[in-house]
């Protein structure tokens, strides 16, 4: 645990200025934030008023019409896509596998291992034990949505940009992702979610965006 907040606590997430446009259509303008270790960041506002593309750009996936983002780990050696655990609406799972060899899978890309123990902790953790071979196709929403969270437990990353974190789960799933929240936040990590409900935790910070006139 020690070793988790000395590496997290020099964190820092910063925007400034970001506009997006997509298809020609301004989505939003002028978005400045900052975020630092132990904090989380609750993005809000109605449909269409860019938070999934606000995350996607602070994600690396997309790349904004101006301004810009800077994430600041203290180490000036680390690759910057392997500080942050994205979760997006689309879960990245394979249906025709079971949650295992998801998880193997995924364990792999962020580790180099297979590591069987560290699978079976990440379904237990999230209540998936008695799943783990099954196949992911016949999970149900909330299932799956547990799955991608068993998945970011893998491997310890910084920053987590989650969207609309507690979509499809019952009242003791999203315990298990408050459970996980409070402790990334605790060892230093720094979470910006996008969500429209409330969040297990409450945050530090809040961003309201509106739909562009």
């Amino acid at each position: 645990m020690t070793e988790r907040v000395n590496k997290f606590s020099s964190l820092r997430l910063q925007a400034e200025a970001l506009c997006c446009e997509r298809g020609g259509r301004e989505v939003f303008r002028d978005i400045a934030f900052s975020a630092g270790s132990g904090q989380l960041l609750a993005v809000t506002g109605p449909n269409g008023a860019g938070k999934s593309s606000l995350l996607r750009i602070v994600a690396g996936l997309l790349s904004p019409s101006a301004g810009r983002v800077s994430v600041e780990t203290g180490d000036h050696d680390a690759d910057p896509a392997a500080s942050v655990h994205y979760l997006g609406h689309l879960d990245g799972l394979k249906s025709a596998m079971s949650l295992r060899e998801n998880l193997a899978f995924w364990n792999r890309i962020y580790c180099g291992t297979g590591d069987p123990g560290a699978i079976a902790a990440a379904a237990g953790r999230l209540g998936l034990a008695h799943a783990l071979d099954l196949p992911v196709g016949v999970f149900s929403a909330g299932q799956r949505r547990r799955a991608v969270l068993a998945r970011i437990t893998l491997s310890p990353r910084p920053l987590w940009l989650l969207d609309e974190p507690t979509s499809a789960l019952d009242k003791d799933g999203e315990a298990a992702l408050g459970d996980l929240m409070r402790e990334h936040l605790v060892t230093g990590g720094v979470i910006v979610a996008a969500t429209h409900l409330d969040l297990p935790v409450w945050p530090d910070l809040s961003l309201r965006m509106a739909v562009p006139e």
